[in-house]
């Protein structure tokens, strides 16, 4: 059992992420779908808590910028035996940018987003309680992600 955490600027790819590495397999945790509860932060940890208590793995996929906002998962994921395995997408704001803009509807988020995370956007270390660190990049001209173990 474990609990995923993505980490990146909106429009990195993580949900995309998700979608082709882990929707058969683990549960999917997101603000996103959240929005209209008045205390996400609260129903997301007790989402992962559900989840994990129940033996399924979980992806908690938001941006993550923080080392207090990732914290709060990993002391959620300890309290239930979940090994904690990071996903850092590094992505240039220019690049975030660029794909938003192709999103429609409720995907898309406002400019000013992506560089507020960007400017609050702490790489992740290990030392934070990750069991396991990796980097992902997307490669768009080939439409996939190479992923490489953080050292």
């Amino acid at each position: 059992m474990e609990c995923v955490i993505l980490i990146g600027l909106p429009a990195s790819g993580k949900s995309t992420f998700f979608r082709d590495r882990f929707a058969g397999t683990h549960d999917h945790v997101s603000k996103d779908l959240l929005k209209h509860n008045r205390r996400p932060q609260r129903r997301q940890e007790q989402l992962i808590a559900e989840s994990l208590a129940s033996g399924r793995s979980v992806v908690v996929d938001n941006t993550n910028p923080s080392v207090a906002a990732r914290a709060a998962i990993i002391a959620v994921a300890r309290t239930h035996g979940a090994d904690v395995v990071g996903y850092f997408f590094p992505t240039e704001a220019a690049d975030a940018l660029r794909r938003n803009r192709a999103r429609q509807g409720r995907e898309r988020v406002p400019d000013v987003a992506i560089f507020t995370v960007r400017k609050r956007l702490e790489p992740p270390a290990i030392e934070e309680g990750f069991d396991r660190l990796y980097t992902v990049r997307l490669n768009e001209a080939e439409r996939r992600f190479v992923v490489d173990a953080m050292s």
